[in-house]
């Protein structure tokens, strides 16, 4: 049995005029182990982030279930903590304070010494650079973000759920975040679900990729394994890597429906790069590559 289990869901919204239904994604069905990093990559639309907020029991599924640790989700709960693209701090508490806010939620038993200590770990962690005495609104984007990720990792939950948590940090800041989440998690082996739409940072952190097609209606349309060992080096993780400068995206099926043609071999993670950012160009999106 697998530590987390996305089981057949499907999610449905109503229309805006009010009559019927339409489909946001649909059967999504896999399985995450217990201390895994899995992210999942599509396009805006293919219900990436509704099915996050399933998982962290914010929405209820339309049909199906999510198990985690043999138990049904059915609300919820700080096994599961979220970082948000919007950052989600509390914004009258200073940075030590929101992280202490959910220290103390968890372990209610502890002592003031005792949650003091663990929240300056969690932020010295994170580079608090002397930021835990500042509000929200005194902080850099990135050192929200570190002030959110010290939250969530300082809670222990059984699962860590990220929705583009770097989607609104720039990119020198957000390749060092990036750096710091991967070593907190290293440290912890926290199993964590990601949802992002850049294909690169993906296969930098995942340990496997869940590709989306197209929404409305989404499928899973396959499950891509990382083989590259750890620590990855950023400067070569894609064009490093064997096929990443001569692949060319062709018009093949799983391309029409947003994820590429499906390559085999060594280069396999710079192929799917490679031909994602074709797809998205075709799309009208950005050939922006943000961690290169």
């Amino acid at each position: 049995m697998a530590f987390l289990e996305i089981e057949q869901v499907s999610k449905h919204f109503p229309n805006p005029d009010g009559r019927g239904t339409f489909c946001v994604f649909k059967e999504a069905r896999f399985h995450i182990q217990q201390g895994e990093f899995v992210t999942m990559v599509g396009h805006s639309g293919c219900g990436k982030s509704t099915l996050l907020n399933i998982i962290a029991g914010l929405e209820p599924p339309s049909s199906g279930g999510i198990i985690l640790d043999g138990k049904e989700v059915d609300g919820p709960g700080l096994d599961r903590m979220v970082v948000f693209q919007t950052f989600a701090l509390i914004p009258w508490l200073t940075a030590f304070e929101n992280v202490r806010i959910a220290v103390r939620a968890a372990y209610r038993s502890w002592s003031r010494g005792q949650v003091r200590e663990y929240v300056e770990k969690y932020l010295s962690i994170m580079g608090r650079n002397g930021a835990e005495d500042k509000r929200p609104a005194a902080l850099s984007g990135g050192m929200r973000q570190r002030v959110g990720l010290a939250r969530a990792f300082a809670v222990q939950p059984k699962v860590l759920l990220l929705d583009e948590p770097f989607a609104q940090i720039d990119a020198l800041t957000r390749g060092v975040i990036q750096e710091e989440l991967v070593r907190m998690w290293m440290d912890s082996r926290n199993t964590v679900f990601m949802v992002t739409h850049d294909v690169d940072e993906a296969i930098l952190l995942s340990d496997k990729i869940v590709l989306m097609t197209n929404g409305p209606e989404a499928r899973i349309a396959e499950i891509v394994e990382i083989p590259i060992l750890r620590p990855r080096p950023r400067q070569t993780i894609i064009r490093g890597a064997p096929g990443a400068a001569s692949h060319e995206c062709g018009r093949s099926r799983g391309c029409r429906q947003g994820i590429g043609p499906r390559p085999r071999g060594r280069g396999r993670p710079a192929a799917i790069s490679a031909a994602w950012h074709a797809e998205h160009r075709r799309a009208g999106g950005s050939d922006h590559l943000p961690l290169l």
